[in-house]
């Protein structure tokens, strides 16, 4: 465990860290943006828009920082651009609850779902499919230990909700829709960013330096229709593959795992209220509740299963899937309740045992309720997530491994967090896109991002190793997550998005 933790510190130090239903309809036409509010705007010398930021990403998480900004009474007066060409901005999303879920879902922390409510986007969420979960059971397939956890072990209602994509990013759309922040919304892509534009000809010499001026204190971004815009400060929040972060030089690190993740959605004869979780050796397999008798598949396997798994018949599918969640690969861990004592019963010394912690076969998967997808995974880390007038956030900084589901959140802490930064430059009367500021964003958020993917690196690679004294550690550890109760209270405090380091570290 010990050669484990320190190669992935060792992996990590190369990432520099640093000391009921409703339908939205947001634009008309690709040309023709959803308000008309920029008509009034300051404009450049040849009529172009002038923002004071420019979000380069519609999805969730660019959308989150939309509704941080358009909620907070010191941001809600910025004039906001929005680009993103995903046809769910310029035709409107209608989400029909009679309809299967969605195999592309987030599970979002207590700390993400409170950042929401206080934006007002979580009612619309609450409106259509969704499923909090009050406990999780995490076990491998050696049989040798296993862990529970549960929202009353840190005095919470839930330890999170699953919710559909299309679901998270429509309440998002909708909470921006209803207010009045002054947003415009381009259905285009970003073709060309200038930092720091020249200044153009004009007849008339005052306002030639004024508008000067303006360029000089904003960025131009060339859009995909030929026209362009100038920001005071741009936001990367265009996915892993950001086109902000390539036009502004920011270099990454990081590596692809020779892993694949096919996700789908399944049915149940009865609905599902826990998180599951197994390690097996070759990634783990996460069953997920997301509303009614449905449940997510998150499982992670090297390419050439996850390509046969994908073609296979639905029958085969569901028998490979209910071996990986019951006997398959290996006995079930003992428990109390079987009368048995575990191999590492020495943990529970004088503990009286609950029957919530008794170990619990998952639900049997009766049938496949969509269609079965495949992508790759890999973890990147943006060396900077600032520079002057660009800043990053989401998985234009940072993707991870999905085997806890903290992508996503990760994108939501860094849209808080920006928002709050912003809030605080225009408190002081600093421009928002001084260097000096966005690298206070960027010393908040790069410290917690290397930290999560330090852990789930770890974990990673510790459940990737099929060695019998290993094996044995791996177990130990699930026992003392078990039944060490400061340390169980330590992991889902921080898995809930708290900042508070676990114990271990």
């Amino acid at each position: 465990m010990n050669r484990v933790i320190k190669k992935t510190i060792s992996n990590v130090c190369a990432l520099k860290i640093p000391r009921k239903s409703f339908c939205t309809e947001v634009v008309k036409t690709a040309g023709q943006v959803s308000n008309e509010h920029e008509k009034k705007q300051a404009t450049i010398s040849n009529n172009l828009p002038q923002y004071d930021v420019a979000i380069v990403g519609g999805g969730m998480v660019g959308m989150a920082l939309a509704c941080f900004l358009a909620s907070t009474p010191l941001t809600k007066q910025l004039s906001v651009a929005i680009i993103d060409s995903n046809p769910a901005l310029g035709s409107g999303l209608c989400i029909k609850k009679d309809d299967p879920p969605d195999p592309r879902v987030s599970t979002i922390t207590p700390t993400s779902i409170s950042f929401l409510q206080d934006a007002g986007a979580w009612k619309y969420v609450e409106q259509n499919r969704h499923a909090y979960f009050d406990k999780m059971q995490v076990w491998d397939y050696t049989g040798m230990g296993y862990a529970k956890y549960g929202a009353r072990d840190v005095n919470k209602e839930y330890l999170g909700c699953v919710a559909e994509n299309k679901v998270l990013h429509s309440a998002l759309l909708s909470c921006i829709k209803d207010s009045d922040f002054k947003k415009t919304i381009y259905p285009l892509k970003l073709t060309s960013m200038t930092l720091n534009p020249s200044s153009m000809s004009m007849v008339d010499e005052s306002v030639a330096s004024r508008e000067s001026s303006a360029q000089g204190s904003s960025a131009k971004l060339q859009l995909s229709d030929g026209s362009s815009i100038y920001a005071k400060l741009v936001v990367g929040a265009d996915g892993g593959k950001s086109r902000v972060r390539e036009l502004g030089g920011f270099k990454t690190t990081g590596w692809n795992y020779s892993q694949n993740a096919i996700i789908c959605t399944v049915e149940h004869a009865s609905e599902n209220r826990c998180a599951w979780q197994r390690f097996l050796p070759s990634g783990p397999i996460a069953l997920l509740p997301v509303g009614d008798n449905f449940s997510n598949i998150v499982w992670t396997m090297n390419p050439p299963e996850s390509d046969n798994r994908k073609s296979i018949t639905e029958e085969a599918f569901l028998k490979d899937i209910n071996s990986a969640l019951d006997y398959g690969y290996g006995l079930h861990p003992s428990s109390s309740l079987s009368g048995n004592r575990d191999i590492l019963s020495w943990f529970k010394m004088n503990q009286t045992s609950s029957a919530d912690e008794f170990f619990e076969i998952p639900p049997k998967v009766v049938r496949l309720a969509s269609q079965r997808m495949v992508f790759p995974l890999s973890l990147r880390h943006a060396n900077s997530y600032a520079s002057k007038r660009v800043v990053l956030i989401g998985d234009a900084a940072h993707t991870v491994h999905p085997l806890a589901g903290q992508g996503v959140n990760l994108g939501f802490g860094d849209a808080f967090s920006l928002s709050k930064i912003i809030a605080e430059g225009i408190a002081l009367g600093t421009d928002i896109g001084e260097v000096n500021l966005l690298k206070k964003y960027e010393a908040e958020r790069k410290p917690a991002n290397i930290t999560m993917m330090a852990i789930l690196e770890t974990f990673q690679k510790a459940y990737s190793i099929d060695f019998g004294p290993f094996n044995f550690l791996r177990a130990a550890a699930f026992s003392g997550a078990n039944y060490i109760s400061p340390l169980k209270r330590s992991i889902i405090s921080y898995a809930s998005g708290e900042q508070k380091l676990p114990l271990f570290l």
